[in-house]
């Protein structure tokens, strides 16, 4: 599927969830790693408010991309965050979604109100 890069720039991103391993395998606790590298991934949630509209949408970083000092409710950055759509059916029911994912996510800071 196609990966689609999310421009930020003007978004207000606010940290709602604080980083927890993304397991793979809830009935054994297995913890998700990246495919490319083997390395540990985390899922964070976020509040992504642009141009008037808010999603709550959960992230997967990789844990060498959690900074220290994140605090829930403040602004943070999502360097590198893509979308990525997805499909597959389980249980004879068609399930469908995007995923998010950045290369790192650190604090932030609100985005500089455009003068009008």
């Amino acid at each position: 599927m196609r990966v689609i890069r999310v421009d930020a720039s003007t978004a207000t991103i606010l940290l709602t969830e604080a980083p927890a391993p993304k397991v793979r395998d809830r009935q054994t606790g297995e913890i998700a790693k990246d495919a490319v590298t083997g390395e540990a991934l985390m899922t964070v949630g976020v509040v992504y408010i642009d141009e008037g509209e808010s999603s709550l949408i959960q992230v997967t970083v990789p844990e060498s991309g959690v900074a220290e000092g994140l605090t829930v409710g403040a602004p943070v950055s999502l360097p590198g965050l893509v979308a990525r759509p997805w499909q597959s059916v389980f249980n004879g029911k068609e399930r469908n979604g995007i995923a998010y994912r950045a290369t790192a996510i650190a604090p932030g800071a609100f985005p500089m109100a455009q003068a009008g």
